[in-house]
C-alpha cells in the first residue's frame, strides 16, 4: 500500500480456528459490511470478493487487521501484497470498551473493534498495531521443548531405579548427541541392557562399542568406566516384574528422545540453510554472539520489513530489552517490560550470553553492570538492549558490526592497555 494513498476503507477480522467474521468500516467509522467467512479457500475466495467490492485494488489494496501474525489465512493476504496488522488482543479488549460500557463481546463485534483501531491509529501505528512481513520459512525449532520432556521422563522413571545414577546430568543435557543414552545411529548401553539387574555384568567393551556408533567421539573410554562402576555397585532393587516394566518403559521413552532430537537436529539444520540465503544473513551473523541458528530465530521475530521499526528504540520494546518507567506524582519506578515477544527475548538471552565471550566490548559492558549493582539477568538484558540498536543500525545502513564503533574504547582502557 502506497504511504501517500488515501484510505478510505478498513478492513478488521476477528480470527477463529472454523470461521472468520470480517468488518469493513468506512473513513468516518461506519460499518459497511460484514460476513462470516469459512476457513478455506471458498471463504478467502468470499473475503477476497467482499473487499473487491469495497474498492479494493491491486494498485490501492485495503489494509486489513486481525489479532495473530500467524496463520494460513494471514499468509494468504500477506501474499497479495496488502498490508496486515497483527492487533494485541489485549489493546483490542481495551478499545472494545469504547464501544460499549456493558462489557458485551462478539465476534462481529470484535471485527469492527479491530477495523476502526487500524483507522484511527494506521497514520502512526503504535507497538499494539504492526505489520506483519515476516518469512515463514524462518520459524523457531518446535521439537527442542519435545526433546527435553522426553528426557526429563525418562530421568524421573529412572528415579525409580538404581539407573538413574547412568544417566548424565542435568537433565536437559540428555538430548544432546555426546550424552544420550541411546543416539538415533545405534543403541547405548541404556538401550541394550535397561533392567538393572541384566546390567551389573556389563563389561567394559559392552558399553564402549554401542557408544561409539551411537556417534560418540570424545570421552568413551571414560564415559563406558563410569557407567560400568555404576552398574557394580550394591544398590536396591525393585521386583522382578516390576523391574522388567521399567525397563519396557525405559525403551519406549530412548526411541521417543531419539526421533525428537534427530527431528530437531533436521529441522536446525534446514534452518540454517534457508538462513544462509538471507540477503541479511552475513549481516545478522557479522554481530557477536550470533550465529546461523540463533541468527534464523531473531530474523523470524523481526521480520524482512525494514520500515517496521521505526527507530531501534521500538526494536528494543518490543523484544523487552527496554524498561518501562512509570511516574506519578513524586513515585518514579522503573522496571523490566514483561509484555514483549517471547521468542525475540528468548533468543536475545542465549546470544547476550555468547557474546559475552565473542566480543571484548560486551564483556567490559556486562562487567560495568555488575558494578553498578546489577544482577547477571539485568547486566545481561542490558547488553541485548545494547546488542539491538547495532543490529537495527546495521540492517538500516547494510553494514556489517564493527566492534570499534559499536563499544568504542575508554579513555581508561586505553590508557591500562598502554601501561
Amino acid at each position: 500500500m502506497r504511504r501517500n494513498a488515501i484510505v478510505r476503507v478498513f478492513c478488521g477480522i476477528d480470527w477463529a480456528e472454523a470461521h472468520h467474521d470480517v468488518a469493513l468500516v468506512d473513513s468516518e467509522g461506519t460499518l459497511i459490511a460484514k460476513r462470516r467467512i469459512s476457513d478455506d479457500a471458498a471463504g478467502f475466495a468470499a473475503l477476497i470478493t467482499l473487499l473487491a467490492d469495497a474498492g479494493d485494488s491491486a494498485e490501492d489494496p485495503l489494509p486489513v487487521a486481525i489479532e495473530t501474525g500467524s496463520g494460513l489465512l494471514v499468509a494468504c493476504l500477506r501474499a497479495t501484497g496488502r498490508d496486515v496488522y497483527a492487533i494485541n488482543p489485549v489493546a483490542v479488549s481495551r478499545y472494545r470498551d469504547r464501544y460499549s460500557v456493558a462489557r458485551k463481546k462478539s465476534d462481529a463485534g470484535d471485527a469492527f473493534v479491530l477495523a476502526n483501531i487500524l483507522r484511527t491509529d494506521i497514520a502512526a501505528p503504535p507497538t499494539a498495531a504492526r505489520r506483519v512481513r515476516t518469512r515463514p520459512s524462518h520459524r523457531r525449532v518446535g521439537p527442542r521443548p519435545a526433546r527435553r520432556r522426553v528426557g526429563t521422563h525418562l530421568r524421573a522413571q529412572q528415579a525409580a531405579l538404581a539407573a538413574a545414577r547412568v544417566l548424565p546430568r542435568p537433565a536437559g543435557s540428555l538430548h544432546h548427541q555426546t550424552r544420550r543414552p541411546a543416539a538415533p545411529r545405534g543403541a547405548g548401553p541404556a538401550r541394550r541392557r535397561p533392567h538393572p539387574p541384566r546390567s551389573r555384568h556389563t563389561k567394559h567393551h559392552s558399553a564402549h562399542g554401542p557408544a561409539g556408533r551411537a556417534g560418540r567421539h570424545r570421552g568413551i573410554n571414560t564415559e563406558a568406566a563410569r557407567i560400568q562402576a555404576i552398574l557394580r555397585t550394591e544398590y536396591l532393587y525393585q521386583l522382578p516384574l516390576v523391574e522388567d516394566a521399567f525397563g519396557r518403559q525405559a525403551l519406549a521413552l530412548l526411541r521417543a528422545l531419539d526421533t525428537a532430537a534427530t527431528n530437531a537436529e533436521d529441522l536446525a539444520t534446514a534452518t540454517i540453510e534457508h538462513f544462509n540465503t538471507h540477503p541479511d544473513a552475513e549481516i545478522i551473523t557479522s554481530l557477536p554472539g550470533l550465529g546461523p541458528l540463533t541468527g534464523a530465530r531473531v530474523l523470524a521475530e523481526i521480520g524482512d520489513d525494514r520500515s517496521r521499526f521505526t527507530n531501534a528504540r521500538a526494536l528494543k520494546a518490543y523484544a523487552g530489552a527496554a524498561p518501562v518507567t512509570r511516574a506519578s506524582g513524586k513515585s518514579l519506578t522503573v522496571t523490566h517490560r514483561k509484555v514483549k515477544n517471547q521468542r525475540l527475548a528468548a533468543a536475545g538471552y542465549v546470544w547476550a550470553f555468547s557474546a559475552l565471550t565473542a566480543s571484548p566490548g560486551a564483556r567490559t559492558h556486562y562487567d560495568h553492570r555488575k558494578t553498578t549493582r546489577d544482577r547477571h539477568t539485568a547486566a545481561q538484558r542490558h547488553l541485548f538492549n545494547r546488542l539491538l540498536g547495532c543490529l537495527h543500525h546495521c540492517l538500516q545502513t547494510r553494514q556489517h558490526y564493527n566492534e570499534q564503533i559499536a563499544f568504542p574504547p575508554t579513555r581508561s582502557n586505553s590508557t591500562s592497555a598502554a601501561a
